[in-house]
């Protein structure tokens, strides 16, 4: 018969006993030269004026990509699906191109799917609420334009 050998027991350490901190030495000061001092700071030129603008001359905005439809109200990230609300007298249907634009946002895309009460319907009014399929991340108030 085999015989089996003891297990040791362990051993605990103890903990080394607390000890202050050493105290640091204060520097001589050098008696020598003093400490240099940093250059002046110059000022910075002033910045021009705009020219004044002539009467009657509108600077050149960027035109509108399409007609202004409506407004974004709500977005799904986990569904990838935008609320849009329409401005007055407008409609949107499957098949039709629009461009959502906002702060951080600007891209195109082609209508697939409208959805009213989760129910997909061909064409949508103003008094509709409901939902559009999505590429991109579109954000609350991102404008709305149908191009042509």
């Amino acid at each position: 018969m085999a015989t089996r050998k003891k297990a040791k027991a362990k051993v605990k350490r103890r903990k080394a006993p607390a000890r202050k901190p050493a105290a640091r030495k204060k520097s001589a000061k050098r008696a020598g030269k003093p400490a240099r001092k940093s250059p002046p700071r110059r000022a910075q030129p002033r910045a021009k004026k705009p020219a004044p603008e002539k009467p009657g001359v509108t600077p050149a905005l960027p035109a509108p990509p399409g007609e202004r439809i409506g407004i974004v109200t709500h977005y799904f990230s986990h569904l990838a699906v935008a609320v849009l609300k329409l401005d007055p007298d407008a409609r949107l249907r499957v098949g039709d191109n629009i461009r959502i634009q906002g702060h951080t946002t600007d891209f195109s895309q082609r209508i697939e799917s409208l959805q009213v009460d989760h129910a997909p319907v061909p064409e949508v009014g103003p008094k509709d609420d409901f939902g559009v399929k999505v590429r991109e991340h579109a954000r609350e108030h991102d404008v709305v334009y149908k191009i042509k």
